[in-house]
């Protein structure tokens, strides 16, 4: 039975919230995990779907792993089987670079093209040359992606643009007796923390947060206890919720550093803002102005937020171009806004928006972030909205009713009763 959620918008948020544990960081030190044959702690971990799924793939590769509250223990003690499943690959991208991680430490891996969420083309182009340019030996059939280690990998990689998934392979694959020098990699707050989530493994990383890493790797990887960054995309999904409703919000446990491009956005839009060392402050103004976004790689506007933007400038006043270098069709969530009576038009891969009073409507989810801006959008609305594709939210989102109600919203989830079929006389 499928579950929706339903928004009865026009309450402004108000309160204080504590931001969780980073998912996307959380799934990398994951996999990182299977380079070490001792134990791995990791605190504060987001319980979503996409973790559980993540447990799945390394559970069929031989990690044992337990829950203590929130807090998660892996164990890998041997890579019990070096191919990974099409039916767990297929639910989340993030699982591709497993790979590089099975290759170091078993010498070879097998994973088919990933899936997750479907906004565009995403290609691994630039995991499958740096494995190459590191000396892996790297074939394909069928839709899997074979690659073994035939000699230590090292060498020089040169990305053809910043790549997340591109610079987080190729550290996996070197830190564990293998060395190399990465050039144009991604400075994503996520890529730091698994840089120095190896360095406490024992691996030497230079550079971190710049765009060229130097990694050593050691040859043996140590057990680690390691707490994960705040998710800074779950923390700008509540701060565009509260200044969408135009309410007032305190977020706690978040790194306002990681969130420069949008604090600087919502303070162009007129909502008063104070930034602490961990925790944000934002008051809403009652007439913001519109800004405009041309998505890419972090430290810009990164494109996790760009549907998170579209949902609060379809409801506020004022016209705002949207566009998306990293992924230039990511505007799924484009006809939906729509339905809510939303003013948008998207043109040559340029999304403009005439900001305007919306009402509720039946709207569907289609990835994360696009069901992310629906509900912010449906918040902001007048009447009560239906959200369907609940599921995708569960991927990134935990908790987010709950979370919501707690700032005053009026929200909550629906279970749609099967509808059976009677036979005619």
């Amino acid at each position: 039975m499928e579950q929706a959620m339903w928004v009865r918008g026009g309450t402004p948020l108000s309160g204080e919230l504590r931001v969780y544990p980073a998912k996307n960081s959380a799934l990398k030190l994951m996999a990182a995990s299977l380079l070490s044959a001792d134990p791995i702690t990791l605190l504060e971990v987001p319980r979503l779907r996409d973790v559980d799924v993540m447990l799945e793939l390394l559970s069929h590769l031989g990690t044992r792993y337990a829950w203590e509250g929130r807090t998660l223990h892996l164990h890998t003690p041997e890579i019990t089987n070096t191919v990974a499943p099409y039916e767990l690959v297929s639910k989340m991208r993030a699982s591709f670079n497993l790979l590089g991680a099975l290759v170091a430490r078993a010498g070879e891996g097998t994973v088919p093209l990933p899936g997750g969420c479907t906004f565009g083309p995403r290609p691994v182009d630039q995991h499958l040359k740096a494995l190459r340019a590191l000396g892996a030996e790297v074939t394909e059939d069928s839709g899997y992606f074979t690659a073994r280690r035939v000699r230590p990998l090292s060498g020089r990689v040169v990305f053809d643009m910043p790549t997340l998934g591109g610079t987080e392979q190729a550290l996996l694959a070197t830190a564990l007796g293998g060395e190399a020098t990465l050039i144009l990699t991604a400075q994503e707050p996520e890529i730091e923390d698994l840089c120095r989530f190896l360095a406490a493994m024992g691996a030497e990383v230079r550079g971190i947060g710049s765009s060229i890493l130097h990694i050593k790797g050691a040859k043996r990887l140590n057990g680690v206890s390691y707490r994960i960054i705040p998710d800074r995309v779950e923390a700008a999904t509540f701060l565009l919720a509260a200044a969408a409703t135009r309410g007032r919000i305190t977020l706690t446990d978040v790194e306002p550093l990681h969130l420069d491009a949008l604090l600087d956005k919502l303070t162009q839009a007129g909502h008063r803002l104070e930034v602490g060392p961990d925790w944000i402050h934002l008051e809403a103004t009652p007439d913001p102005k519109p800004f405009n976004i041309e998505a890419r790689e972090y430290p810009g506007f990164v494109t996790d937020m760009q549907p998170l933007a579209v949902g609060y400038l379809a409801a506020a006043q004022g016209n705002a171009l949207v566009s998306d270098r990293v992924y230039p069709d990511r505007f799924t969530n484009v006809p939906e806004l729509l339905r809510m009576g939303g003013d948008l038009t998207l043109k040559d891969r340029v999304l403009s928006i005439n900001g305007k009073k919306l009402h509720g409507a039946t709207v569907k989810a289609t990835d994360i972030r696009a069901g992310a801006g629906l509900v912010i959008a449906a918040l902001a609305a007048e009447g009560e909205s239906r959200i369907e594709g609940v599921q995708y939210l569960e991927r990134g989102y935990e908790q987010l009713p709950e979370r919501l109600r707690s700032l005053g919203a009026h929200v909550g989830l629906v279970t749609d009763e099967p509808v059976l079929a009677v036979a005619a006389d």
